[in-house]
């Protein structure tokens, strides 16, 4: 073969080479974030896209867009359900609906503490999470902390049942969770988060519930001043792919992005668990007024009519809660 010739089958050989890494930096994704800049979960997933493509050898781009900018939760998820986007990090609450296996963690004080929530997760209960969402178009490829959720309001320091009644609070929009502020005797109301401070601040609703960076970035504290550690729910979040975006990835590409999930998973509750000892510093500091709650069995005990609704609608979920709850 001649000089000519090699250098024509090199060409094209280049040419090709070119068009595989060009076709290859094509696969680039949108992902979802509701938290602004900074915050554990911007970083974390800032990270994950970061990881995702060192480990595909930019195979695959991820570019992300936070503070909710490309639409609300509920409409997100929805969106990474039909492709619309191919990536999201998700509270599992808005998620329960949509899949009843999700919907376990939001019972109320179904987890012991955030250790217990990390140990299910991490096992055979999170698989089982995991396995019911991917019926429903998402496919968890790691989970984040969310902290506990505790009720924080305008009026008064909350440490018994009692001291619910009457009380308008907000919930996320989801059955389970005016479920558990009607049978404390409070009246729920279910409304968007970015309604919170000005609902609060104008009497519209006289509390709220929430962990503790949530409650103090938002400024919620700075209207709402009593807060009462019931962590009531601990609720995770999830970094979440479209089930048909991920099935068509080869398998290495699955396990290198599954890897930069869980990565970022460790990162994100390190700064997790830094933010809300700060956050917590930071509005008791600036004069709210907290108290832990020593006895929380009058709370659990009001919240069987809520497990016992829940298990009615959902029988087959039975050995699912049983499982968390004998969760060492």
């Amino acid at each position: 073969m001649n000089s000519i010739t090699w250098r024509a089958v090199l060409g094209l050989t280049a040419a090709a080479g070119m068009a595989v890494t060009a076709a290859a930096a094509d696969m680039e994704w949108r992902g979802w974030n509701i938290h602004p800049d900074g915050y554990p979960n911007t970083v974390g997933m800032a990270k994950f896209a970061e990881l995702v493509a060192e480990k595909t050898d930019g195979r695959i781009s991820l570019e992300m867009y936070n503070s909710g900018t490309l639409g609300s939760q509920p409409d997100a998820i929805e969106q990474v359900r039909i492709g619309a986007l191919e990536v999201g990090n998700f509270n599992l609450g808005p998620i329960g609906p949509i899949a009843p296996a999700a919907n376990v963690v939001s019972l109320p004080f179904i987890f012991k503490d955030e250790d217990h929530m990390h140990r299910v997760l991490d096992g055979e209960g999170g698989k089982a999470i995991a396995d019911g969402m991917a019926e429903q178009g998402l496919v968890v490829l790691a989970w984040y902390d969310a902290g506990a959720r505790s009720f924080y309001n305008t009026k008064k320091p909350i440490a018994t049942p009692a001291d619910v009644e009457g009380m308008k609070v907000r919930v996320m929009n989801n059955d389970l969770y005016s479920g558990m502020i009607e049978q404390l005797g409070g009246n729920p109301s279910p409304m968007a988060f970015a309604e919170v401070y000005q609902s609060l601040k104008t009497g519209v609703v006289d509390g709220a519930e929430n962990n503790w960076p949530s409650y103090e970035s938002t400024g919620h504290f700075e209207v709402a001043g009593y807060y009462s550690l019931s962590e009531h729910l601990i609720i995770p979040e999830c970094v979440c792919i479209n089930a048909d975006v991920y099935n068509s990835l080869s398998e290495e590409d699955q396990a290198a992005v599954r890897a930069a999930a869980e990565e970022s998973a460790v990162l994100q509750r390190q700064l997790w668990a830094e933010r809300s000892e700060a956050s917590k510093e930071k509005v008791i500091a600036a004069g709210v007024e907290f108290n832990e709650i020593p006895d929380k069995a009058p709370f659990q005990e009001a919240m069987k009519p809520v497990y016992d609704a829940y298990l009615a609608g959902n029988p087959d979920l039975k050995p699912l809660v049983e499982l968390i709850q004998n969760t060492d």
